[in-house]
């Protein structure tokens, strides 16, 4: 039997699985990975960047974005517990991730060998699966079974580690077959009685969340939502499914299309408290609208709070099949036409009431005028990404997709720092297209250091930094709750800029509003990484009512 080392395999397995590029930070723990990267025909792409949490990050990227597993190496003990965050990040947005960990030797272990470190109890919790390779011979297997169960729905990460000894040790050349999982199919019954519950509604919402791009059931869940014309409201990567403009988009007529539905939809994203917990209606003594939950897997429907109906499947199977039970169930759209228009007035007419802040000549500068100017220079197919607190949550807001699978968030977990290694991975995997990270002055002092990874591998992004110097999710409300604030503070007026200057890249700072336009314009011509740091109003905090609805 050819002999091969086991770095050689565990390479071999995962660009049979679609992978394509390894995200790392060096050790010598995995060099044997490093080898068989190099050594593949074709040879894999080694990225290496500054901090092992953007290595996390961008694999994360690369699986939400391409819905191929994402690859990070990382060298044993502080290469493993620095990239912990990107990969609870992943267990949150359900996103397939293999993680590939140093381990030191067998032939040394209990005897205090550098980085010697039991790493799997660390991952237990936030992973599918997190285990060490029993031996050379059984690496092949091993890497295989952890790619399958990445990317069986419900998807999420793994992580596996490798004594060093074995990986550099001689490994059978042969493995397994990949073993794509096999669709769950929904329960038939369980969807007669959803259709039958939009039978009788007369003001149903659709909520369609990130899972539902994952599962590469965008298609069918926009031709749901216009058989049924049904309004919508996008969460995380649903943003999209339905374009900016699009008839049924009601997300600006949001906290009244959950104030007053009697059936909200929620598919492909949990009833978290992204959406109120799962509680809608309810206001002004009206009665609790009925809930149903779509989920890709039977492990991620709603348990905390009782739903009417629920169904778990792949997801296009789902849409297409209660769309089909819809019609026997004598749904008619037309008994929904009053409300999807009520709605859609009302989403026009916060659009409309936008556009003097969109446009404001304030000085300091408003958030919302950079999303106004930014707005007039995105491509349809633009990559924006956003990490931060109050800059981003604005972005949610007033940057509407035009295509699906278009928007990265840091996801319900709420990690800051995600945001280049987003900008990596996006980049890669959408070569002809822009790529905008919008970025908070704090969210940057998590990652802005991995410019130098995108200047070295060159790599274009535009990077906006709205700076108002201080931490402004934190501060605004100390203020408001105890009449002062600690720990909210930044130095004014940073000028992030130039760091990202000294890195090798480009920028500029931007203190008026009629800078803007020129300063992004220059930004996408310039075709290196570029950062417009704009010095944003510190009195303006962003309008939020509640951590729910």
């Amino acid at each position: 039997m050819e002999q091969q080392h086991a770095g050689d395999v565990a390479v071999a397995v995962a660009r049979e699985h679609s992978v394509d590029t390894m995200f790392t930070l060096s050790g010598g723990h995995v060099f044997p990975l490093y080898d068989g990267a190099v050594k593949a025909d074709p040879p894999m792409r080694i990225l290496d960047v500054r901090h092992e949490q953007t290595a996390v990050f961008a694999a994360e990227a690369t699986a939400r974005l391409t819905r191929r597993p994402g690859l990070a190496v990382l060298t044993a003990g502080p290469g493993i517990t620095n990239g912990v965050s990107g990969v609870a990040t992943a267990h949150f947005n359900g996103s397939p991730v293999v993680v590939m960990g140093g381990r030191a030797p067998h032939s040394r272990w209990g005897s205090g060998a550098l980085q010697e470190m039991d790493h799997p109890p660390l991952f237990e919790t936030i992973t599918k699966l997190a285990t060490t390779s029993t031996g050379p011979d059984t690496v092949a297997r091993d890497v295989a079974h952890a790619f399958e169960v990445a990317t069986a729905p419900h998807r999420g990460p793994v992580f596996i580690d490798f004594f060093m000894d074995h990986l550099f040790g001689p490994a059978p050349a042969d493995r397994p077959a990949a073993a794509p999982a096999a669709p769950v199919e929904p329960d038939s019954e369980a969807l007669a009685a959803i259709a039958g519950l939009l039978a009788g509604a007369r003001r149903p919402v659709l909520v369609l969340g990130s899972d539902v791009w994952t599962d590469g059931a965008e298609e069918a869940a926009r031709a749901f939502a216009e058989e049924l014309r049904l309004p919508v409201i996008p969460n995380g990567q649903g943003r999209g499914i339905l374009p900016a403009g699009h008839e049924l988009l009601v997300t600006r007529a949001r906290g009244l299309a959950f104030s007053r539905a009697d059936l909200v939809v929620v598919a492909g994203t949990p009833l978290d408290f992204r959406l109120g917990y799962g509680m809608f209606g309810g206001k002004e003594g009206a009665p609790l609208a009925k809930v149903v939950h779509l989920a890709d897997a039977p492990s991620q429907l709603a348990a905390h709070v009782g739903t009417a109906g629920a169904a778990a499947g792949d997801l296009s199977t789902v849409f297409r099949e209660l769309a089909a039970a819809a019609a026997k169930a004598g749904v008619s759209p037309t008994a929904y036409a009053g409300w999807t228009g009520e709605l859609a007035e009302a989403a026009t007419a916060a659009i409309a009431g936008d556009a003097a802040l969109l446009a404001a000549d304030a000085d300091p500068i408003h958030p919302m005028r950079i999303y106004g100017e930014l707005a007039r220079v995105l491509d349809d197919d633009a990559v924006v990404i956003g990490d931060g607190g109050d800059f981003v949550s604005y972005a949610g807001k007033y940057v509407e997709p035009r295509r699906p699978g278009c928007w990265l968030d840091p996801g319900p977990y709420g990690c800051l720092g995600t945001g280049l290694g987003y900008a990596i991975a996006a980049r890669l995997a959408r070569p002809a297209a822009q790529v905008v990270l919008l970025l908070g002055d704090g969210a940057a002092g998590f990652s802005l250091m991995d410019v130098d990874t995108l200047v070295r591998h060159g790599l274009p992004v535009v990077m906006v930094c709205g700076n108002n110097g201080m931490w402004g999710l934190e501060k605004h409300p100390m203020q408001m709750l105890y009449g002062y604030d600690v720990a909210a503070e930044l130095q004014p007026q940073c000028r992030y800029d130039e760091v990202v200057r000294a890195l090798g890249g480009a920028g500029e700072l931007v203190t008026r509003p009629g800078e803007l336009g020129p300063a992004l314009r220059r930004a996408f011509d310039a075709n290196v990484p570029y950062l417009v740091n704009v010095m944003t109003d510190p009195e303006v905090a962003y309008p939020r009512a509640t951590t729910g609805v």
